[in-house]
Formats: C-alpha cells, structure tokens, sequence
C-alpha cells in the first residue's frame, strides 16, 4: 500500500510502513518534551518546598544557632497606639527568645516608606515578617515578595487584598463600627443627626469600623441621620480641622463617631473648640489619656478600644510558632472592649497600656 504526499509542490509515494516510522518519531519527541517539562516543574517546586521549610525551620530551637529575627512593620511609628503595639512585640520577643526589628514609617499616610521597609527586611534576610498594612491595595506586591522568599508572614490590624500570608491577628472592626453605633445611638436616645469621622482611604480596618457604623445605624436607628462622613489626613491636626469645617456646615450636629485615636483625638479637640464638649455626644474608636479625661468629665459616651499590646504579642507568638514548624489559626481575632464611665475605673486597673495610660 502506498500513499501519496505532496511536499514543496512535489510529490512522493511513502508507504504505510514510513508512515508508521513518522508517526512513532514524532510521538516520541512529543512524549519526551512532556516528560522534560514535567521534570522541570517538579524540580522547581521542589525547590520552593526546600526553601519553605528552610526558612521555617531554621533558628527554631530557642538553645541553638543565632536567634531568629522577627521584622515588625507598623503603620506608623509616631502614633501613640502603635508604640504599644510594639510594647507588645517586644514583650513577646523577650518571652519567645528571638531579636525584633523595628521599622517602618513614621506616619500611617506613607505608603512607599512602608513598602520600602518590607523589602529593607528581605534584604536584610530577617526570619519572619509581622507587618500592619497602612494600604488595602499598595502592599499586596510585598507580601507577596516576602511568599516568594518563603517567609513566614503575619498580618495584624488591618488587612490587604491578598490570602497568601500565614496568619491574619485583629480586632473585629465592622462589629467594633456596630458597637459603636449602638454605644452612640443610645446616648443620643436613638434620635439625632451625626458626623461620621473617617481616617484615610484604603485603611481597610478603619473603612470597617466606618462600614459598621454605618449599616447598624441605618438597620438599628432609623431616626437617626448621618448628616456627612469624610476622611481625614491621618493626622489629629488635620482630624481637628476636618471635624470643625463639618460642625460649622453642620451646625445641628447632635452626634459625633471617629474611627480611630488620631481621628478620635482631632475629633474631640474640634468639639471642645466649638464650645459643644457634653452637648454633642462623642464615641470614639481607640483611647488616649485626653479621651480617657472626657468620659471623666461627661464629655464622651465611651470609646470602643482594642488591644494594642495583645496584638503585637499575638503577632510575634505566632510568627515563632510558624518557625517552628507549627500550624497557628489562620484567622486569630483580638477582642476589642466597650469602656463607659460605668466600667472605667475596672479598665485602667486591667487595660492601661491599651487606654493609652
């Protein structure tokens, strides 16, 4: 048998014994390309497993070697909640045996410095990355870098747009945004007009807390309107003129909610200017020693406050147990508290660090 074929615009007879030779040949190359291309991809993950587990193995034992290096990304650095924050990895860096380094940018609105300080720690090959993004969207690149490298990396505070980290330690903030809410709309007997005071966008903690507040609001207090909501710059001075240029737009305000302590303490200092401290009731997210004062005096219906110290020990405890080699919780929630004037003198005893005292 014959079969005719047509190369080049010529023609040739092959018989069916050639076209069995051609067959096979080719069959074999393509087998052979597949069988390289799955080696390859076996090599290469079995080099990222290597790796992995090179990095969460080394420097476990608290006795052997050098200690592990724990790198410790804050938001901010000049903000009063986070130095407590780092209280507590420190705390938890005594305890567990390892070094912490500090870094990060001084204020919460810099994201590229605090991009910069992630891969400041790649470089400087540090253990285990603990980091608090100050942007939902700017810091998913470097964690994925820090997955890439094999790094163990715990998330605190407030999330990014990203799953690929180890461990994710904060506060339930939309349920601490309805508490507030409640906490408010009871002080205002569930009837008033309210400012809502936010912090910075694509601050995904505080955007929950907003987002809290608001759907319980509009689900719970139905007599109760939110006249304006609006971000601040990150900073108490600019939460202070953010509030007063809304107060005197707004000047039938009854309510005030802020969502964090620099936009708490702006909020709060722009009421007092206005001669309304007591008049408008005030909720703020956080604590400090001048908010701590205004539930004293009468001058704030309460603050919902979370657990600077606890968080940043979480953070560091469950970055060395990923050293090690163990499984923490993916998700670990850190209860945030409702402090009244009811339950305060019960805090400062318990929570000082966390009130900001």
């Amino acid at each position: 048998m014959y079969c005719r074929l047509k190369v080049d615009g010529c023609q040739s007879d092959l018989s069916v014994w050639d076209k069995h030779v051609i067959s096979y040949t080719f069959m074999n190359r393509y087998n052979l390309f597949f069988t390289l291309l799955l080696a390859v991809s076996v090599v290469l993950f079995t080099l990222g497993v290597i790796k992995k587990v090179r990095h969460l193995k080394e420097h476990s034992d608290a006795g052997g070697g050098r200690k592990a290096v724990i790198a410790v990304i804050p938001k901010g650095t000049i903000n009063m909640w986070w130095d407590v924050v780092r209280q507590g990895a420190v705390k938890a860096g005594e305890q567990y045996g390892v070094d912490i380094r500090w870094n990060g940018p001084e204020v919460e609105t810099d994201r590229e410095k605090q991009i910069q300080a992630v891969r400041d720690a790649l470089v400087q090959n540090v253990d285990a990355v603990v980091l608090g993004p100050n942007d939902f969207k700017a810091l998913v690149r470097p964690i994925e870098e820090v997955h890439e490298k094999g790094i163990p990396c715990v998330i605190i505070d407030s999330a990014a747009d990203t799953d690929i980290y180890d461990a994710f330690a904060a506060t339930d903030n939309i349920a601490g945004g309805a508490d507030a809410a409640r906490l408010l709309g009871k002080a205002l007997g569930g009837r008033g007009e309210v400012l809502l005071i936010k912090y910075v966008p694509n601050s995904a903690s505080t955007d929950g807390r907003a987002q809290g507040f608001r759907e319980t609001i509009q689900k719970e207090f139905p007599n109760i309107t939110i006249l304006a909501e609006d971000y601040t710059d990150g900073t108490v001075e600019g939460a202070r003129q953010k509030t007063g240029d809304l107060l005197t737009r707004f000047p039938q305000t009854t309510g005030v909610f802020a969502v964090n302590q620099p936009s708490a303490v702006g909020a709060y200092k722009a009421i007092q200017a206005h001669g309304q401290a007591g008049k408008v009731k005030y909720v703020g997210f956080d604590s400090d020693s001048l908010l701590v004062q205004a539930i004293e005096d009468g001058s704030c219906a309460g603050l919902i406050v979370q657990d600077p110290l606890q968080i940043g020990f979480i953070g560091v405890e469950t970055a060395v147990k990923l050293l090690k080699g163990e499984k923490p919780p993916r998700d670990i929630p850190v209860p945030s508290m409702i402090v009244t004037l009811e339950n305060l003198a019960e805090k400062k005893k318990t929570h000082a660090a966390a009130l900001g005292l």
